[in-house]
């Protein structure tokens, strides 16, 4: 049995993993900025501030916690945000687990594929890949960074590049399930995607199956944009048009963000099941079977 610190332990990828890592007799405590729970603790990125008593014991450290991509137009106030809620709290946590001398038996963080940028190509993206050139890419290097000096302490680095999350309640699917399912943009763009279960299984196996490094936390399949709409609207039983929503249109309504929407290819999970993990939910098709919408 281990203990877990997680940030982000009340977002929705969060919630699910500490009910995994509870069932797997493991302990977790959450990092909150208003705890309420016996299992809370306070912490404020902002003063630089963490309760100590959240570090007792404590063995593995999951960084999760970042305010959402997809959530608002990406004003300079929104990005300075964004990196902040990543990057300062990354920062913050190794600052307070060097100054407590925490022996750590490992550091894990999230990350996503925008690493490799938000364009489409017929490339596929292994872990090796060079750095994309936009805004979410610098995030991520940022992101990484921020976790990685974890190492100069002896401590192991697991980092998890995410695609989208496919999740039965909130997260991207819920935004997607509209009266109508359209592509977006060319539609020919890839969407790589994981199921949440499937997500939070990679977590539980770089704390059980010594799992370090960096790795694509996505689905083997890929799929368009126009071949995920169409299974979704399928799944949900509700009217498909193949003719994509223009990019322009998108531009006009979410400004910058829209790169995120219209560009995209295809990220392999080759280094992930080359170190044994297996996936529950190989296919969209049987993801999306999985869920009682």
């Amino acid at each position: 049995m281990a203990k877990i610190l997680i940030t982000g332990g009340k977002g929705l990828i969060g919630t699910k993993l500490t009910k995994l890592l509870i069932e797997k007799n493991h302990e977790v405590v959450i990092l909150s900025r208003s705890p309420t729970e016996k299992n809370e603790f306070e912490w404020n990125i902002s003063k630089n501030t963490i309760d100590a008593k959240a570090f007792d014991s404590v063995d593995f450290i999951i960084h999760m916690a970042g305010a959402g991509i997809a959530d608002e137009r990406w004003t300079s106030e929104r990005k300075k945000i964004l990196i902040d809620s990543r990057i300062e709290s990354a920062n913050l946590l190794f600052q307070k687990v060097k100054e407590l001398k925490i022996p750590l038996k490992g550091f894990i963080s999230a990350s996503g594929i925008g690493y490799y940028g938000a364009i489409t190509s017929d490339r596929i993206f292994e872990e090796t890949a060079a750095l994309g050139g936009d805004f979410i890419a610098s995030i991520c290097e940022q992101w990484e960074a921020a976790a990685l000096q974890f190492e100069k302490e002896k401590i192991p680095v697991t980092i998890l590049r995410t695609g989208i999350v496919l999740s039965e309640n909130g997260g991207a699917l819920e935004k997607m399930r509209t009266p109508v399912v359209t592509p977006l943009g060319s539609g020919n763009q890839y969407l790589a995607w994981i199921h949440i279960d499937d997500l939070c299984e990679m977590y539980l196996k770089a704390i059980e199956g010594n799992l370090i490094g960096i790795y694509n936390a996505v689905a083997p399949e890929h799929q368009t944009s126009f071949s995920f709409s169409k299974a979704l609207a399928k799944s949900i039983k509700k009217p498909f048009i193949g003719i994509p929503l223009p990019s322009f249109l998108l531009k006009l309504a979410f400004g910058e963000m829209s790169i995120i929407l219209v560009g995209g290819s295809k990220i392999s999970s080759k280094k992930i099941e080359m170190s044994g993990f297996s996936f529950r939910f190989k296919t969209l098709e049987k993801a999306l079977d999985s869920f009682k919408f």
